[in-house]
């Protein structure tokens, strides 16, 4: 039924700006996550429960960070089926982000290009908001993680503090956090990927995230010998997963490369975060990986899981195939 009502609306959303149809459907989730969730029926069988870094998920198919950067739909998540979901990316201070139009879809390719820069009502607004909504008995059963990115005014050598202020400011509310140094979109920030930079970031962050498991996240474009020193890197640290990967700067379609700047998610990154997962898989050792990038059908979220990923998210297959889609992978996975 989810499905049915998305194909009638998606025609009306994507006549509007794409930033601005993410926030009214953001909106209108944030308010009716009960009647969203009735109609998607995504509640996942039994069988698809598992556990990673110690976290119970009931679903292996999680929510990638970016779609809800504030928290804003946090209720309704789960009503659709994810198994685990990821908030943010947050910023330890508000910032606004690059300047509109930062959205742009490729509707023949399934796929956006966005260069949006971390926009974040920062780690103390988040905090106290989200604080009072659980504290009100309004909180998902299925585990929560915060993205995590420093501020774009905050220079390299300043980036270990600002991950650790985040952390520490959101704790109380996390089972988890990613530590976010592969995004395209804030100038510099792949390069706090490099060994050394990396682990001093990874210090400051698990000092402050209390008994909280610490992910990375990776970059696609990342060769696979600094990939390999990346996940070593993080691995000594004390990180207990690694998301590979985010966005992409290539232009593997034609319509893409109509932009030069922003990076590209959907369908078309999915050979390129394939082949790095396997890549990045090859280093994690015992050290869980979550699959993300292209991700739109239960076929290509059964490749991600038996190349070796414990778990997937999505974002950028729910704008095109619309919210049912994380329901439709859980029956195909238990099946």
């Amino acid at each position: 039924m989810l499905d049915l009502a998305y194909r009638l609306t998606r025609s009306i959303l994507f006549s509007m700006d794409p930033e601005d149809a993410h926030h009214r459907v953001l909106s209108l989730g944030g308010s009716c996550p009960a009647l969203l969730g009735a109609l998607a029926a995504g509640k996942p069988d039994p069988s698809l429960a598992t556990e990673i870094s110690g976290l119970s998920l009931p679903s292996p198919v999680g929510l990638a960070a970016g779609l809800d950067k504030n928290g804003d739909a946090i209720l309704l998540w789960e009503k659709l089926g994810f198994g685990f979901l990821e908030i943010g990316t947050v910023t330890p201070r508000p910032q606004p982000g690059n300047e509109r139009p930062r959205v742009h879809r490729l509707v023949e390719d399934s796929a956006l290009i966005n260069w949006m820069g971390f926009p974040s009502a920062g780690a103390e607004s988040i905090a106290e908001r989200l604080t009072a909504l659980r504290d009100k008995g309004r909180w998902p059963s299925i585990p929560v993680g915060f993205n995590l990115g420093k501020n774009k005014d905050t220079p390299a050598e300043g980036a270990p503090t600002d991950y650790a202020m985040a952390a520490s400011r959101l704790a109380p509310l996390a089972d988890f956090f990613v530590v976010n140094v592969s995004s395209p979109n804030t100038p510099n920030l792949r390069e706090l990927q490099a060994a050394d930079a990396l682990a001093s970031i990874l210090e400051s962050t698990l000092k402050n995230a209390g008994d909280r498991p610490v992910w990375v996240k990776l970059s696609p474009d990342l060769h696979n010998e600094a990939a390999h020193e990346a996940v070593r890197a993080a691995v000594s640290a004390g990180v207990r997963g690694i998301v590979a990967t985010n966005s992409t700067v290539s232009r593997p379609t034609d319509a893409s490369r109509a932009f030069d700047r922003g990076g590209l998610s959907g369908a078309p990154l999915f050979p390129l975060s394939h082949e790095k997962v396997e890549s990045i898989l090859q280093a994690a050792g015992d050290v869980p990986v979550i699959g993300v990038g292209g991700i739109n059908s239960t076929d290509r979220a059964r490749q991600m899981l038996q190349s070796g990923c414990r778990a997937i998210e999505i974002y950028t297959g729910l704008i095109f195939s619309g919210p049912g889609l994380v329901a439709q992978i859980n029956r195909g996975l238990a099946s």
